[in-house]
């Protein structure tokens, strides 16, 4: 998919590019929405689950398969903007079963690195997508764009090109 590019002016007159991000090795969206989007040096991944990249089915029957998969996906969306999980500093987490708390987080753990980033983990109605354990969405701080997406010109340069 091509991204989209918006160029956005601050206070003090500078560009920060604001794109959305989508990765065919992600999750693909099942709904009116965007796997991700860059704004300036943030970058905002959607809620994604257990979901195959390539087939768009659920991976796996327990928490500990689906938390590998939802982290693989997370992770896939953030490197297709030269991210990684190591940039990530905001996490929020849907369990369809807080009991399974424990499980999930050991395998968290495994695949973020100290110091952790700030996390709530919640309890939530998953139900619109059949036996899917957890979803997770977070926020990375990456101020190395590797991209190559270049910003569009802003409306006032543009006026001024017209001149």
């Amino acid at each position: 998919m091509e991204s989209v590019v918006i160029s956005v002016e601050t206070a003090n007159e500078e560009n920060m590019a604001k794109y959305a991000i989508q990765s065919k090795r992600g999750a693909p969206p099942r709904g009116a929405y965007s796997q991700g989007w860059r704004a300036g040096d943030f970058i905002f991944v959607t809620g994604t689950g257990p979901i195959d990249p390539s087939t768009g089915n659920l991976v796996g029957n327990t928490i500990e398969q689906q938390t590998e998969e939802t982290i693989d996906n997370i992770s896939a969306i953030l490197e297709a903007d030269g991210a990684s999980l190591l940039d990530v500093v905001k996490v929020t987490v849907h369990l369809s079963d807080t009991s399974h708390f424990a499980r999930y987080n050991s395998v968290y753990a495994q695949r973020f690195s100290q110091p952790y980033p700030v996390r709530t983990t919640v309890g939530s109605d998953l139900g619109h997508t059949p036996g899917m354990l957890i979803e997770i969405d977070c926020i990375a701080y990456n101020t190395e764009k590797t991209s190559k997406r270049q910003p569009r010109a802003s409306k006032k340069q543009v006026a001024r090109r017209r001149r």
